[in-house]
């Protein structure tokens, strides 16, 4: 059977997509505070209840790829290579988005822009806090079931914290790096070697007893 979405969900997704891309659009010229839901909708041509349905909150409409980063760490850990640890996994996986310039590992001037609108929005960057915390949640959830433990084992949890908040500071010192003007291919040099650094350490600590 194919896992190919049907027509239906393909409409759906094809609608989240406009609608979180005209908002993008509007916040990048705005400033996230200075646009309201209504005006997203009317731009986007649907009611504000559908973008409701699609983004149970405003800041989601900005900070929109969260759900494809949980998946994307879901499945590395759980189809990650018979024998290898979860970590080793969430390594290869941020190789992976560093060398096909995914936005979740991409670093170019334009980029500014998206991280300019958070910094000038307060409930943005409650948001963004907001989501590392499900961020460390699940992967502590992860963590847990790829060792055959309960799901709210504490030493998964601790484990998950450490990683969540280790790759945090390597991200935000990178997009430093891209605000004060450093030449991108330098940034992102430096970006992966610190989070290669980081790996090893994480790596150390958490190696299994």
């Amino acid at each position: 059977m194919s896992s190919e979405p049907g027509l239906r969900e393909r409409k759906k997704q094809r609608t989240r997509q406009t609608i979180s891309d005209i908002a993008s659009g509007l916040f990048l010229r705005r400033g996230f505070d200075n646009v309201t839901v209504a005006e997203v909708a009317e731009a986007a041509g649907v009611s504000a209840k559908t973008v409701f349905n699609y983004f149970p909150r405003k800041e989601d409409l900005f900070l929109d790829r969260f759900p494809e980063a949980a998946e994307l760490i879901t499945r590395a850990i759980r189809e990650r290579h018979e024998g290898e640890e979860p970590l080793t996994a969430l390594r290869r996986l941020q190789r992976e988005l560093l060398r096909d310039n995914h936005p979740f590992g991409a670093f170019t001037d334009g980029y500014r822009f998206f991280w300019q609108v958070v910094i000038d929005s307060p409930s943005l960057q409650a948001r963004a806090r907001e989501r590392a915390a499900e961020f460390e949640e699940l992967l502590g959830s992860l963590l847990a079931e790829a060792a055959g433990a309960p799901s709210d084992d504490p030493w998964s949890r601790v484990s998950a914290a450490m990683i969540v908040s280790a790759y945090r500071t390597v991200y935000v010192t990178t997009v430093d790096k891209v605000f004060a003007g450093e030449p991108i291919q330098k940034v992102v040099e430096e970006h992966a070697a610190l989070l290669d650094r980081v790996f090893d350490c994480l790596e150390r600590a958490l190696a299994p007893s």
